[in-house]
């Protein structure tokens, strides 16, 4: 790119000089031109041979120029559209048009009587100009159509070794879990203390939603119309069960109490639980989590809000990107899998919308109704 630019500016340098160069021979040929129509207007020599003059005058056929008195009245016009040439309006929309490009070339006359030749540049001199403005506009819209390839073959690349290590992950998870699904159901043939059995059961529950999770990234998941103050509800319970005591969990969601939004249960369910484990790590694990929810008509805009170290405003875009993370373990995944589940496949939007360094932070996303 800067060698693009370097090209770009070296061939814009150089076209202005010969442009300027044409531009200065032009209004040689104009003063030329008035010199001799001067020589036309003023000769008494009847015998002088004015062939010369003539075939000066005649041979500017390409610089549109006017020729007025000292009161701007115009005496004549050349190389304009002769159709329109006769027109009085058409005369004085040309030399409004012209009278300020170039300095106008003074013409002397018996008695003091003064003529002025207002002219204009060739359409050869324009060519000239603005071509290396549109060979780097061109260049320009190439360069960008060639980022913004290379960049979605890069993103649609990066997001197959993504979806692929999801896959993966579900497919291994598979043949463990197949096998604590059987144990379970050995140990209740063993009279296993049941307590304990409904604890298995719950985690290898869990690790089956975990499973299902994985397996649907990558794919279209299928939207059904949801409760969305009893998702909350469940999403807040069971990671409030596994959190902290220091940590307290507020969740308000009577607003949204009949609020049906079409959701994939078990993906909408990981982006709550992301966003609250986020915000547990942000707290350092004591603080204050509010999960609040806003009907707003057609949408509703579900708030999660903590009481931890912050984000700068600067990377409140930026901590979406996969990648990107501020602690010492973890691949930076959590929101970026989050934004995509909330915007690709749930049609939502998720923004930081609003946080302040060692005050908090509040992730907004929003949602259509059914």
């Amino acid at each position: 790119m800067v060698l693009a630019l370097c090209i770009g500016a070296g061939s814009l340098l150089y076209t202005n000089q010969l442009a300027n160069r044409l531009a200065n021979q032009e209004r040689n040929k104009v003063e030329l031109w008035a010199n001799g129509t001067k020589f036309l207007a003023t000769s008494e020599d009847p015998n002088a041979d004015l062939s010369f003059v003539f075939e000066v005058v005649k041979a500017n056929t390409t610089i549109p120029l006017v020729l007025t008195d000292g009161d701007d009245n115009i005496i004549s016009l050349r190389n304009f559209d002769e159709e329109k040439s006769e027109d009085p309006e058409y005369q004085l929309e040309q030399l409004r048009k012209i009278k300020g490009h170039n300095e106008s070339i003074e013409i002397e006359l018996y008695g003091g009587t003064k003529n002025f030749i207002h002219y204009d540049n060739s359409d050869l001199y324009y060519q000239l100009k603005y071509y290396p403005y549109v060979s780097l506009g061109i260049i320009s819209i190439f360069i960008l159509v060639a980022y913004f390839a290379f960049s979605f073959a890069r993103k649609a690349e990066q997001d197959q070794v993504w979806v692929g290590l999801a896959k993966e992950t579900a497919h291994q998870l598979g043949t463990p879990l197949s096998s604590l699904i059987a144990w379970v159901e050995y140990l209740k043939l063993k009279n296993v203390d049941p307590v304990i059995l409904a604890d298995m059961k719950k985690d290898v529950s869990r690790l089956e939603t975990i499973t299902e999770r994985f397996s649907k990234i990558g794919s279209v998941p299928d939207l059904v119309p949801a409760n969305l103050a009893d998702v909350l509800n469940e999403s807040v319970d069971y990671m409030q069960t596994r959190s902290s005591k220091k940590v307290a969990f507020t969740l308000l969601t009577d607003e949204v109490k009949d609020a049906q939004i079409p959701m994939n249960i078990p993906l909408f369910a990981w982006v709550i639980e992301n966003l609250c484990r986020n915000a547990i790590d942000a707290m350092e694990g004591g603080g204050a989590i509010k999960v609040g929810a806003i009907d707003q008509g057609t949408k509703v805009a579900i708030d999660v809000s903590d009481t931890g170290k912050g984000i700068a405003r600067s990377k409140f875009e930026t901590v979406f990107q996969p990648g990107y993370t501020s602690k010492k373990r973890g691949w930076g995944l959590g929101l970026s899998l989050t934004r995509r589940i909330v915007e690709q496949y749930h049609s939502g939007k998720i923004i930081v919308k609003q946080s302040e360094i060692g005050k908090g932070t509040t992730f907004r996303i929003t949602l259509n109704k059914a």
